[in-house]
């Protein structure tokens, strides 16, 4: 059974999504639940089926007192750094609960702080403490639903399969059809970095 960290009914915990992809955003989420929230299937989102995560995703919303997601964007990451566009997406999450939290757990071990709100980060902690997992599971099905609708635009792509990741298929796909603008440019995107864009 996942824990709270703080042992507060007020701790916000937050996660991203998205870190390693090519394309579409890093997005993060920030949760506060119920400190009397129990659910046995609740886990870090690679622990879970997709089918669990979406089942999850509803529970989660309808019994967190607070809940938000924040995507940033392809152009920002390549403006930013892929580590500070994550917790420019974790700080944005925050900014979107409907409550303010009391302290907040940071899945991994990179963060700034957050206004003066205490924090603590934990490495693999979408594993360990409850509220991280929740939104490990919120940050993930709101991204894979992002790459989703994004692949009927460019479905030569497959990011409905993919989601970004840096598959053999995508990266043929990239060779072959170019960079989009949901691409990020300062990524690998193919090891030559010979790319036509778009």
């Amino acid at each position: 059974m996942l824990q709270l960290f703080y042992h507060s009914a007020l701790e916000a915990g937050t996660d991203e999504a998205g870190r390693g992809c090519l394309a579409g955003p890093v997005t993060a989420a920030a949760v506060i639940l119920p400190a009397d929230f129990k659910n046995e299937l609740l886990t870090d989102s690679k622990q879970l089926t997709e089918k669990q995560r979406y089942l999850l995703r509803p529970i989660i919303e309808q019994e967190a007192v607070a809940f938000a997601v924040c995507h940033v964007l392809p152009a920002e990451i390549d403006k930013l750094n892929i580590l500070r566009a994550s917790i420019t997406a974790m700080h944005r999450a925050i900014d979107g609960l409907k409550v303010i939290p009391e302290f907040i757990a940071v899945d991994g071990n990179k963060f700034v702080p957050y206004k003066d709100i205490r924090h603590a980060c934990v490495v693999k902690g979408d594993g360990k403490i409850q509220t991280i997992a929740a939104a490990s599971v919120l940050a993930k099905t709101y991204r894979d639903d992002y790459m989703t609708a994004l692949a009927e635009k460019f479905p030569e792509y497959h990011w409905q399969q993919n989601k970004g990741y840096p598959t053999p298929e995508h990266r043929k796909a990239i060779a072959e059809y170019g960079a989009t603008e949901h691409h990020r440019k300062t990524f690998r995107l193919l090891e030559e970095q010979q790319l036509k864009l778009f």
